[in-house]
């Protein structure tokens, strides 16, 4: 028995077939929207590279922009087929390739909902891999005389004042590293001696952080340095709401961005995923309806369309039949050729 029967008259034919030409530009509109989502994601990625240890992944975004040209192809294609489903010659040219192309559209449904399942999943390694890059990149915040590393320090400065962050995991990270050049640090100073002399690695610390971390909102002139020193300041406690400098690390802030947009994308993926299961069992209507009119020769003649030609039961049990079959069938295969080898 067949799943979902119902019965058309031409009437009906030609209004389904127009409504889902419609749903299938539709389709097509939100495959190049999957598309330009994938390539922003990408340039978003490439933008903030040298703080992402260069292990950052770009194979979601290149899934997402496939997946895109994908979903333009086949939707432009359902669509021509809707509109040839008019006329009855145009359409029997098309009645040999409907079935392999209702399957590839099933594998389709089902790239979709992986490629949202990984937009999703993303978010777990990209944590990692923004952990390590940002606590390697503040290392090399000083080096704008090094070939390679001469833009770190205006890429970081951007990045705290874009996402309003300080340091890694907080603006602390800055007292851990020697963030100002040798080049601009005068070493007959007393002062630099002794810091110099502090420290175990000869590194120049200091509770400091960059003019990048500081908070334009404060009602009072920044704060960099001599941070956590109270007494250097006038009304002035470093553990109250008034800190003038980002509290948040950056590496939170940029988790939360890419995390953001990805699940964004995951929810356009599925969306995308849920209009074209829709279209496909509109397209399955319009061809059984089509191939099972009751005069062939009269375009007028009422049909019933399906989804399955069985049961969903039914047609797991076929399915898993055939595999058997082309299972044994292969089994028997190697059995003779390997009774051959062994003749000769």
């Amino acid at each position: 028995m067949a799943l979902m029967v119902v019965k058309f008259d031409l009437k009906k034919r030609v209004k389904l077939a127009q409504f889902l030409w419609l749903m299938y530009w539709f389709s097509v509109m939100a495959g190049v929207l999957v598309f330009s989502m994938g390539l922003f994601f990408k340039i978003e990625l490439r933008k903030r590279s040298e703080m992402m240890d260069n292990n950052e992944s770009h194979f979601v975004p290149n899934l997402l922009i496939v997946v895109g040209l994908l979903a333009c192809g086949i939707n432009a294609m359902g669509g021509k087929i809707c509109y040839d489903s008019l006329d009855p010659i145009k359409f029997s040219r098309w009645k040999p390739m409907l079935k392999p192309f209702l399957l590839s559209c099933v594998a389709f449904n089902c790239l979709l909902v992986l490629t949202a399942l990984l937009c999703i999943l993303m978010r777990i390694p990209l944590q990692f891999t923004l952990a390590e890059g940002l606590k390697n990149a503040l290392k090399f915040y000083k080096d704008t005389d090094t070939p390679g590393r001469c833009y770190m320090k205006r890429t970081l400065d951007q990045m705290q004042i874009e996402f309003r962050c300080c340091g890694n995991n907080n603006f602390r990270d800055w007292f851990e590293i020697q963030w100002v050049s040798n080049r601009y640090l005068d070493f007959s100073a007393k002062e630099v001696k002794d810091r110099i002399g502090s420290n175990v690695d000869g590194k120049y610390l200091m509770d400091a952080v960059p003019f990048s971390c500081c908070n334009p909102s404060s009602p009072r002139p920044c704060i960099q340095y001599q941070v956590t020193n109270n007494t250097a300041h006038y009304s002035y406690d470093h553990h109250t709401e008034d800190l003038n400098i980002w509290k948040r690390g950056c590496s939170d802030a940029l988790i939360s961005y890419y995390g953001g947009m990805m699940n964004t994308i995951a929810a356009l993926v599925l969306l995308v995923a849920i209009l074209e299961v829709i279209v496909m069992i509109g397209l399955q209507y319009v061809n059984t309806s089509q191939c099972n009119l009751a005069n062939p020769e009269d375009p007028e003649s009422e049909s019933e369309g399906w989804i399955l030609e069985k049961t969903v039961k039914e047609t797991f049990t076929d399915i898993m039949d055939k595999m058997k079959a082309m299972s044994k069938g292969n089994a028997v295969e190697e059995g003779r050729v390997d009774g051959v080898a062994t003749v000769s």
